[in-house]
């Protein structure tokens, strides 16, 4: 009898234990479900965006359960050599944000995801053509287009009207004679632009956009020509003829901007963000200010700087780590992001929105900035080669254009230096 009641007792004791399971497994949401989670890096966008993006990683983890997004924000001064230490440890995260003077880390094809092998051209084609190109490597698509900026002129107006100068430049022709006019009537410069290896690209890419290649398909040297010696001639000239201020060689690009605002120069070339800036810090120069396309070349081709996303080819999840990088760069992402950010994005159908077409009668000149800016997205190109050393060439180049305003080397002989400077690297 006492081994029956026990048994029983055992019986009961066990029921209850298989129920009290059931009921904790009930009350655990997907229990058999194991959080994946993809790797994201940025640039530099941490903390002025982080509620956008913790919003919309936050979008896309409720669309999809059981995805988890780990988002790494970058300096700029480190994204580089933490991409290519990834690279060679085969440790790179999923979904990596790339711009356009990082171009040169896509030619590890062996590294990234070849996108033409899981993306349809109906993909694709939702994106500017000349921005997807941007993205390829010897014909094959190794990112996905994101955001961009392309550079407008901003100019006072109050100056060009006291210099008499009726219509803003277009090209580098028309930009040494204005400076020229601008220099004699009003005793002001015209524009800055820096040679100082710290400054900007502008005259780096004033090469291509008058007609001079900077580099050739083996990686040499290909700005030693007759066009190239043009180039360097123009901006020597412009110097020694007294229509550059003399901080070109020391200072960089803020010292323009800044020269701009306190009325010292008639031009300065950046992006559509300066012209709110100059409203901001000086309203009285932010009333006068006017934007205009950027100064081009003979090669009428306008610069662009490109954001993508790339994929690591190592990613353990491939078709999540493309839908997340799709999610961030479709139209209604991209709207969000450009109205935030005052950038252009890349696909086709965002620029299509009258924000990016039309300026209303009451328009700012920001607005104008804005439309402006975004007409050129469409024939724009990344004019500077996908080299590892771009930053080298620069100096190279920046460097014997300095010595050369100083007379202290001929143009033939500052270029060829050049040359055979980049040509040991």
């Amino acid at each position: 009898m006492f081994i029956i009641v026990k048994w029983k007792r055992f019986q009961v004791f066990a029921i209850l234990g298989l129920i009290l399971t059931f009921l904790i497994g009930c009350n655990t949401p997907y229990p058999n479900l194991k959080t994946k989670e993809i790797e994201f890096w940025t640039i530099q966008l941490q903390p002025q965006f982080t509620n956008y993006f913790n919003r919309l990683i936050a979008d896309f983890e409720a669309d999809n359960p059981g995805l988890s997004v780990r988002w790494v924000d970058v300096p700029w001064s480190e994204m580089e050599s933490k991409i290519e230490s990834a690279i060679l440890t085969e440790t790179l995260p999923d979904v990596v944000n790339l711009n356009s003077s990082f171009a040169h880390l896509l030619t590890e094809p062996n590294a990234w995801l070849n996108l033409d092998t899981i993306l349809s051209d109906s993909v694709k084609n939702e994106y500017l053509s000349n921005l997807w190109q941007a993205s390829q490597i010897n014909g094959k698509s190794f990112a996905i287009p994101w955001y961009c900026r392309t550079n407008i002129t901003i100019y006072n107006s109050e100056l060009f009207k006291q210099a008499e100068v009726d219509q803003p430049p277009t090209n580098y022709t028309e930009l040494a004679k204005v400076a020229k006019q601008i220099k004699e009537r009003t005793d002001k410069y015209a524009f800055f632009v820096s040679f100082s290896p710290q400054g900007g690209n502008e005259v780096l890419e004033s090469f291509p956009k008058m007609g001079v290649k900077l580099i050739d398909v083996d990686g040499k040297a290909a700005f030693n020509t007759p066009v190239g010696k043009e180039v360097f001639k123009y901006w020597v000239d412009l110097y020694r003829e007294g229509l550059l201020p003399e901080e070109v060689l020391t200072q960089g690009i803020q010292a323009g901007e800044d020269l701009y605002q306190a009325g010292e120069i008639a031009m300065v070339f950046s992006g559509t963000e300066l012209i709110e800036a100059i409203s901001e810090n000086t309203p009285e120069i932010g009333k006068v200010s006017l934007p205009t396309s950027q100064i081009t070349g003979k090669s009428n081709k306008n610069s662009l700087v490109l954001m993508n996303f790339a994929i690591s080819s190592n990613t353990k999840l491939p078709d999540k780590a493309l839908k997340f990088a799709l999610f961030i760069t479709n139209h209604q992402n991209q709207m969000a992001f450009a109205q935030e950010t005052n950038v252009l994005p890349s696909t086709i159908k965002t620029l299509e929105n009258s924000y990016f077409q039309n300026i209303p009668d009451d328009a700012s000149s920001q607005d104008q900035a804005r439309v402006i800016s975004a007409s050129q997205i469409f024939d724009a190109e990344v004019l500077l080669p996908s080299v590892k050393n771009l930053d080298k060439l620069k100096e190279i180049i920046y460097q014997n254009l300095q010595v050369t305003i100083l007379g202290e080397k001929t143009i033939e002989q500052a270029i060829a230096d050049a040359a055979s400077e980049w040509n040991k690297l």
